[in-house]
């Protein structure tokens, strides 16, 4: 749970510097401001690298042990940050085009190390019981909103945004330092031992040839070399899509349609529909709302790893395209439509979004590796953080055409 919220507070981070980098930068792109797009430039480079980390990741299961991955991935993370926490200090002001560029490039950087870090930590936790998996998790989302909730506070206070950057970001270090700790305990606990042996010990007592996944040599093949991703695949399939599709719509919505949503009332002069809307009604609550939902799955598992209404509920989801598409999105290019007038639509939807995210998509990665053999749980964990980022990474690039067409 510390691991997850880690790297989730570390790019909430970079989530929530966003809007206060952009207010600096001004600088006309094809007849509208960069700063329209860097959003969709950012969930870009934080989501498509990851795919092919996941990869890599994939094929070094068996090959690298899980702790050199995590370690290692951690030590990369923390010296890409410990790079930008300094250059806070520098005065980028009159080369604010390169560095968006610097900043992207550490993003990608950062995207394929927490790829790496992330889908490791989700394999070693297949091998335990469902409610630690539900508790990384939660934590994921944990960390999401202490970000939220830090960023409207530092709003509040009006400290400078050089200042907030470096608290921000020396929170991260501070995190990853934290997650270094927390990992090297925990082979030092009893309950931690019992779950964590190695995949040959797990395989000499589950009899992997008698399994519905053995057939294809015995026992030993599955320790040597690239997991049997086709076996696999073929029993998570319907689970691996589900999850992408989840955080496909996901990162479609947020942040770059919510983010962008002001209030109908702007004008009205208060703070409330001015400086603390978008940090309230897009970071906040789904946060919040997501976190909640990831919780439940703590008490509910409803529907089923082999239901068919779990990918139907899920399809259901791509309704809330239009839904925001129609809120008061600004600026418009093409379309002036404007459905839901009341900043209560956004709340409500930006609510249903989080919430659904966080319990749909947590049941899909806690079923995933409870459906195949316990020594092919960690790649089974890899595979479907694989299809998680495949989600974040078309879903960003998607996001990129429907900001061109609102």
């Amino acid at each position: 749970m510390v691991a997850k919220q880690g790297i989730a507070i570390e790019w909430g981070n970079l989530n929530c510097l966003d809007r206060q980098w952009v207010a600096c930068y001004d600088r006309p792109v094809h007849g509208k401001k960069r700063v329209n797009y860097f959003e969709s430039y950012l969930a870009i480079a934080s989501t498509v690298p990851s795919v092919l980390f996941m990869m890599v990741n994939f094929m070094l299961v068996n090959r690298v042990s899980a702790k050199v991955r995590i370690l290692s991935s951690l030590a990369v993370m923390l010296l890409v940050f410990v790079v930008t926490t300094v250059l806070v200090k520098v005065n980028t002001s009159l080369w604010m085009y390169e560095f968006s560029t610097v900043t992207l490039v550490c993003v990608v950087i950062i995207t394929g190390a927490s790829s790496i870090f992330t889908s490791s930590i989700f394999g070693v936790t297949g091998r335990f019981p469902m409610k630690y998996c539900q508790a990384v998790i939660s934590g994921q989302a944990m960390g999401g909103l202490i970000c939220s909730i830090v960023s409207i506070v530092d709003l509040a206070a009006a400290t400078s945004v050089t200042d907030s950057a470096l608290v921000y970001f020396l929170t991260a270090d501070l995190f990853i330092v934290i997650c270094f700790i927390a990992y090297l305990i925990l082979p030092r606990l009893e309950y931690a031992r019992f779950y964590m042996r190695s995949i040959e010990e797990v395989s000499k007592e589950a009899s992997l040839p008698n399994s519905s996944l053995a057939g294809e040599g015995d026992s030993t093949s599955v320790n040597q070399g690239i997991p049997p991703w086709r076996p696999i695949l073929k029993k998570i399939s319907v689970l691996a899509s589900c999850v992408f599709y989840v955080f496909f719509i996901s990162i479609i919505i947020f942040p770059t349609l919510s983010s962008s949503i002001v209030s109908v009332n702007t004008f009205s002069g208060s703070i409330w529909t001015n400086k603390y809307f978008t940090p309230l009604t897009c970071f906040l609550m789904y946060n919040f709302a997501d976190l909640c939902g990831r919780q439940v799955t703590a008490w509910i598992q409803i529907p089923g790893p082999n239901s068919k209404l779990f990918p139907a509920v899920i399809l259901l989801r791509t309704v809330f395209i239009p839904l925001f598409v129609f809120c008061n999105y600004q600026p418009r290019a093409h379309s002036d439509i404007v459905l839901f007038q009341h900043d209560a639509y956004p709340v409500i939807f930006i609510s249903l979004v989080g919430l659904s995210n966080g319990y749909l998509g947590s049941l899909a990665m806690i079923y995933g590796p409870k459906v195949v053999p316990k020594e092919l749980a960690e790649a089974a964990g890899v595979m479907m953080t694989f299809f998680l980022n495949l989600g974040l990474a078309l879903g960003s690039a998607f996001s990129v055409v429907v900001v061109h067409l609102i």
